[in-house]
């Protein structure tokens, strides 16, 4: 039983004896104790107030009291204002951490057949680059809300949506027609995804000559810049040319659509490797080819049934004047979708492949308003889950240097972000002397976990919400707020067991609770408990943050523990079994906590 059910049982027996009146369990509002304060749970008074006709000082004296001479779990209490601090009997804390002890995954639910079905999108990559730093926020966040989902008792399907079609891909597939000399990622040693960038920057390059070389010809001939700018856009015969390829592949031309197989194929080889090294994965993928005509599909339905409405070009449109927003392309005039349309073809394929009950979408907060939009057009078309799903939006990532471009070659590449972490950290964790006496695959392996660590814990400790600057050197600093500080934590806790577990020492299943705690220990014991309730506010607010920084507030807690307590060297024997088992469940939770957000942690550094 939980204490602060122990207690709200209590309080409600006391207001009855106090003052003859039956309160709800609602009203009885207990909170963690204020840190200037002595005590480990305050009782809000105010409420009583009415029943007892006193002051809220006079009232909670008069319930403190009562719950000290009624309830063996209260030791003592004090009183300041209305609100009455009530501290818990150290053998209350010991029979706790027994609980907690017994419990592997304390604070973990797990699914039901009846629990509801989660969907969670992201990554949402296209085939023409390879990810960059904003996918790595993408996917780390997208694969922490699906743990942390999963942790509260529902069912996940992770999916991805694969951006394989438009106008970019084919800008990649010309560039290497054109200047690729049938390169391939094993005449180039190159992982496929980057051998494709390369082509979507070489077209780049090239449209930007061809653009500039128009540009002066019109201008020589008498229109002003920015006309003339317009013009040579409108008519570079590289953009021409990559229209015609699209236009090519919607008409399912053989040879444009094997061309774009094959490269298509080079580039998810490529997606494996960084996916697996980043450690997130997939239950089911999506590709836009293969949604954007069940989107057309239901657009034309829409159409028919009046929710929409149709220009003289042709061009398909929702009028959402009545929802507060504006007019709403969903068909261009040439009949080609856009984003929306494939947004609802995928929505319709997933909720024929799922029971779904609700859809999380990870995707940036600029696209906040496309959103919105998706959402009023398929709760319209019937989808019942289309007016609650929600949009995880996040910020922007950048590095101190500045923003990124794709098209420019600027980007901050995953895969090169992944392996310069895990190189800082071996350098990091050289210099620091962590990695003596290991072993080569041991140090490598331990630098992996680390470097990695570090980059995940930086992006993930951040509210979703912000924007963020990701410092490479900051993160994997060895204390602070930093993946590898907590890391470390754990290696030193499970380097405690072992040689406890040398010494002979057991650690009993069942603590004796006749053992009287320091203020310190008492607080790492209710930190632990506490969880259960981050594991659930993580995910009724779909906020993995809250999840890194519980983990962050623990190690320091333990720490600050380690440095003021004997563990091994402690005399009293019941108190170093305590501390052990202590030890032990700190580095537990830890684990849980770390494991959510998809970070390993060694045992040893």
């Amino acid at each position: 039983m939980k204490i602060e059910d122990k207690l709200t049982a209590a309080v409600i027996e006391g207001i009855k004896q106090l003052y003859g009146q039956d309160v709800p369990e609602k009203m009885v509002q207990l909170q963690k104790t204020k840190k200037e304060f002595e005590g480990h749970l305050t009782l809000v008074v105010f409420p009583f107030l009415k029943m007892s006709k006193k002051g809220p000082e006079q009232t909670a004296q008069e319930i403190g009291e009562y719950l000290k001479k009624n309830e063996p779990a209260i030791a003592d209490f004090n009183v300041i204002k209305g609100f009455l601090n009530l501290t818990i009997a150290s053998g209350v804390w010991v029979e706790l951490l027994n609980t907690i002890n017994k419990d592997e995954k304390w604070g973990i639910k797990e699914a039901k057949e009846d629990s509801p079905l989660v969907m969670i999108e992201y990554s949402s990559p296209n085939t023409n680059k390879p990810l960059h730093l904003g996918h790595v926020r993408n996917n780390l966040l997208g694969n922490a809300l699906a743990n942390v989902m999963a942790a509260n008792g529902n069912k996940v399907v992770k999916t991805n949506i694969v951006n394989d079609r438009g106008i970019h891909i084919c800008k990649s597939m010309l560039a290497w027609l054109k200047y690729g000399n049938g390169e391939t990622p094993e005449s180039s040693g190159k992982k496929g995804d980057h051998l494709i960038g390369d082509y979507y920057v070489a077209f780049d390059k090239h449209y930007k000559a061809e653009v500039k070389e128009l540009t002066a010809k019109f201008m020589a001939e008498g229109m002003n810049e920015e006309e003339a700018k317009a013009k040579a856009e409108a008519e570079s015969p590289l953009m021409l040319e990559a229209r015609e390829m699209l236009r090519k592949w919607e008409a399912n031309d053989p040879e444009v659509r094997g061309l774009w197989k094959m490269m298509n194929d080079w580039v998810y080889a490529g997606f494996d490797e960084t996916y697996k090294m980043m450690g997130v994965s997939f239950d089911k993928i999506y590709y836009e080819s293969e949604t954007y005509l069940e989107g057309k599909e239901k657009v034309m339905e829409g159409l028919e049934k009046g929710f929409f409405f149709r220009k003289e070009d042709g061009s398909v449109w929702a009028d959402l004047t009545a929802e507060g927003l504006d007019h709403k392309l969903l068909l261009r005039g040439d009949g080609t979708s856009v984003y929306m349309t494939q947004d609802i073809g995928t929505a319709k394929l997933r909720f024929q492949d799922y029971p779904i009950n609700k859809m999380i979408y990870v995707v940036g907060n600029e696209q906040n308003y496309h959103f919105q939009v998706l959402s009023i057009l398929l709760d319209k078309l019937g989808f019942e889950w289309g007016k609650d799903l929600v949009h995880f939006s996040y910020g922007m990532v950048e590095l101190p240097e500045g923003k990124m471009k794709s098209r420019e070659g600027t980007v901050v590449d995953a895969d090169d972000l992944m392996e310069a972490m895990i190189e800082t950290a071996k350098e990091t964790s050289a210099e620091l002397g962590k990695l003596d006496g290991l072993s080569k695959e041991e140090a490598d392996d331990i630098a992996r976990i680390v470097g990695l660590g570090a980059l995940k814990y930086f992006i993930l400790k951040v509210d979703a919400r912000k924007n963020m600057t990701f410092n490479p050197k900051e993160s994997i600093d060895f204390n602070g707020n930093t993946g590898p500080f907590i890391q470390y934590t754990y290696a030193r806790i499970q380097s405690i067991l072992r040689k406890a577990a040398e010494a002979g020492i057991t650690i009993p299943e069942t603590l004796n609770a006749d053992i009287e705690l320091s203020t310190k220990e008492e607080g790492l014991i209710q930190m632990l408990a506490d969880f259960r309730n981050v594991v659930a506010q993580a995910g009724s607010d779909y906020n993995p943050s809250i999840i890194a920084n519980y983990a962050y507030d623990l190690v320091k807690e333990y720490n600050q523990f380690y440095h003021d307590f004997s563990i091994l060297r402690e005399e009293n024997e019941a108190l170093k079994v305590f501390r052990l088992e202590l030890s032990k469940n700190v580095g537990k939770i830890v684990k849980l906590a770390m494991g959510l957000l998809g970070i390993e942690v060694p045992e040893r550094m």
